[in-house]
C-alpha cells in the first residue's frame, strides 16, 4: 500500500473516533498546522484552543493538518500535506498558521511547508502564496528562530488576537496592506519585515477568553481519550528558568470550580487540568474530589512537591491516579535555593511516603543537570537523596541538560556541554544502578535546543539547512556552528 493510501486511510479512522470535531463552511478558511504528529498535536490545549477560536470567529473555519508520522509510511515525508477536514492541499488555502510549542518545532514547520510546496522563507513567497502566520508557548521565549519562516507572529496568548488579525484580513484584501495594518494595530503582532528584531510585547488575553478546554477529544493522542481544560493560567512562582511564572510579568489567573465543571461533556470519562501552576489553585482539593465523586479519571500537570498533602493524594488516587508526578528540578538543595524554588526535601520525603501510602506504583522527579554553579558535590547530594526516596517508594528520574531561555532570570547563562552533559548523566547511572531508573533526554538535542533558544533569525535559517541536509545531529550541528555563537 502506498504512503499516500495509508495516510488517507489512517486520517479516515482518526476522524471518525474524533467526538467534537468541528464541521463549518465558511467563506474563508485556515489551515491550522501542527509542526508535529497528529499524537502530540491532539494532546495540546493551546492547539485546541486556536482552533475552536478561530472557527469561533464568523465567515472563518480552521481546518487541521499535522506533520505526517514516519510510521505512516516509508516516504510520508514526500506526501503532500492535506487538511484533514476536507483534504484540502494546505497550499490552496490563503491563511496558514503554525502551533509552536518549542524550538525543535522549528524543523517541523520547515518540513510542513515544504510537503505543502511552499518556500519556506517568507521572502521567497510572493503574492499568490498564501499567508503564513505562527503562534504558540515557543513565543514566550524567543520567537526570533521563526522570523525568516512567518510573515506574522503573535507573542504571548493568542485568543483574542486571533479574532483580531481575521477581522482585519476580511478587510484587507492585500497581504502589505494587511501585514502594515496588523503591525500597528494589534499590540502583540511581530510582522519580521517591518519590526525586524524588535518584538512587541507578549500578550495576556482578556479573563473572559478563560479557560482553554479542549475541542475535541480521541483516542489516537499521547493522553487517550482525555479532555483538557485549564485550572490555571500562568504561575505564581518566580522561578529562575522558567518563562511561565510572575518573573516574566505575567500574572496568575485561576478559574472557579463551577466555570471549570460546566465545561467538561458529561462523556469525559478521563479530565485533563491544565496549568503552569495547577497544583497552586486555591481549591485544587475539591475540585479533584468533585471529578473523582462524577466517577472521572483526573490528570494534572506541573503538582508542586510542597502542595502534595494527604488529602489531594488520595483524591487523585481516587481519581485514578498511579504514577505520582513533580520536580526536583537541581541536584542539591544550594541549587534549588538559587533557582527561586520552595522545594525542601522533607516535601519529597513526605511525598515519596504517602505515594506508598495510597498506592501509587512509583514516584516520578522532573530535574536537571548542568544548572549554573553545578559541582560534583551537588550530584552527591543528589545520589544520596534519590538513594533515600528509592528505599520509600520506587523512583524514577526525568533528567534533562538544563537550557537557559529569553526572558528569564537565567537568559544568557551558558550550555554546560555536550560531553559534560552526557559524563554527569553517567556518573548519576553508575552510582544508583538499578535503585533508581533513570530517563535522560539527549544532550546533543539539548544543545540545539539551546542555540535556538539563544538564537536569532540567522539560527532559523541554519534549521533549514539542517532539515535539507537530512535532519542528522551531524547536520545541526554543521549548520548551527556556521553561526556565531548566541552567548558569544
Amino acid at each position: 500500500m502506498s504512503s499516500a493510501r495509508k495516510l488517507r486511510d489512517t486520517i479516515k479512522t482518526r476522524l471518525a473516533a474524533e467526538v467534537g470535531t468541528i464541521a463549518k463552511e465558511a467563506s474563508q478558511r485556515v489551515a491550522l498546522v501542527y509542526p508535529s504528529p497528529y499524537q502530540a498535536a491532539m494532546s495540546s490545549l493551546g492547539f485546541q484552543t486556536i482552533y475552536r477560536e478561530i472557527n469561533n470567529e464568523p465567515g472563518w473555519s480552521a481546518e487541521r493538518a499535522f506533520l505526517p508520522d514516519p510510521t505512516e509510511g516509508s516516504d510520508a515525508d514526500r506526501v503532500q500535506l492535506c487538511c484533514y477536514e476536507s483534504g484540502r492541499p494546505v497550499a490552496d488555502f490563503s491563511l496558514v498558521a503554525f502551533s509552536v510549542a518549542y524550538e525543535l518545532e522549528i524543523a517541523g514547520l520547515v518540513q510542513a511547508l515544504a510537503l505543502s510546496g511552499l518556500p519556506p522563507l517568507a521572502a521567497e513567497r510572493a503574492s499568490g502564496y498564501p499567508l503564513v502566520i505562527c503562534g504558540g508557548p515557543l513565543t514566550y521565549a524567543n520567537p526570533l528562530p521563526l522570523a525568516p519562516f512567518a510573515d506574522a507572529i503573535f507573542i504571548g496568548e493568542a485568543d483574542q488576537s486571533i479574532h483580531e488579525f481575521l477581522q482585519l484580513a476580511a478587510r484587507c484584501r492585500d497581504r502589505e496592506h494587511l501585514l502594515e495594518t496588523a503591525a500597528g494595530e494589534i499590540r502583540s503582532c511581530y510582522v519580521p519585515s517591518i519590526h525586524g528584531q524588535t518584538l512587541p510585547a507578549r500578550e495576556q488575553c482578556p479573563d473572559h477568553f478563560l479557560p482553554a478546554y479542549a475541542a475535541i477529544c480521541t483516542p489516537y493522542t499521547e493522553l487517550t481519550d482525555m479532555f483538557l481544560i485549564e485550572a490555571v493560567r500562568g504561575c505564581p512562582r518566580r522561578c529562575a528558568y522558567c518563562v511561565m511564572g510572575t518573573a516574566s510579568g505575567q500574572r496568575m489567573r485561576t478559574i472557579p470550580i463551577p466555570e471549570i465543571t460546566r465545561h467538561i461533556p458529561e462523556w469525559a470519562r478521563r479530565v485533563g487540568l491544565v496549568g503552569a501552576g495547577v497544583s497552586d489553585h486555591p481549591q485544587i482539593v475539591e475540585l479533584v474530589e468533585r471529578l473523582a465523586s462524577q466517577g472521572r479519571q483526573v490528570g494534572m500537570s506541573s503538582m508542586r512537591p510542597e502542595r502534595l498533602d494527604e488529602r489531594l493524594l488520595a483524591a487523585l488516587a481516587n481519581a485514578g491516579g498511579r504514577t505520582l508526578t513533580t520536580a526536583l528540578d537541581a541536584s542539591s538543595q544550594r541549587l534549588r535555593d538559587k533557582l527561586g524554588r520552595g522545594v525542601r526535601e522533607e516535601h519529597l520525603r513526605r511525598a515519596a511516603s504517602l505515594s506508598r501510602t495510597f498506592g501509587y506504583k512509583r514516584v516520578k522527579l522532573y530535574m536537571m543537570v548542568g544548572v549554573p554553579d553545578e559541582r560534583d558535590e551537588d550530584l552527591d547530594e543528589l545520589v544520596e537523596f534519590a538513594r533515600e526516596l528509592s528505599g520509600i517508594h520506587p523512583l524514577t528520574l526525568a533528567i534533562a541538560p538544563f537550557v537557559a531561555k529569553k526572558n528569564t532570570p537565567l537568559d544568557g547563562q551558558p550550555f554546560v556541554g555536550i560531553k559534560n552533559a552526557q559524563a554527569r548523566i553517567r556518573k548519576l547511572r553508575v552510582a544508583l544502578g538499578s535503585r533508581v531508573e533513570l530517563r535522560p533526554t539527549s544532550a546533543r538535542w539539548a544543545w540545539v535546543e539551546y542555540m535556538l533558544a539563544q538564537g536569532g533569525p540567522a539560527h532559523g535559517r541554519a534549521v533549514m539547512e539542517a532539515v535539507r541536509g537530512g535532519g542528522r545531529f551531524s547536520d545541526w550541528k554543521r549548520a548551527l556552528e556556521a553561526v556565531p555563537s548566541p552567548s558569544g
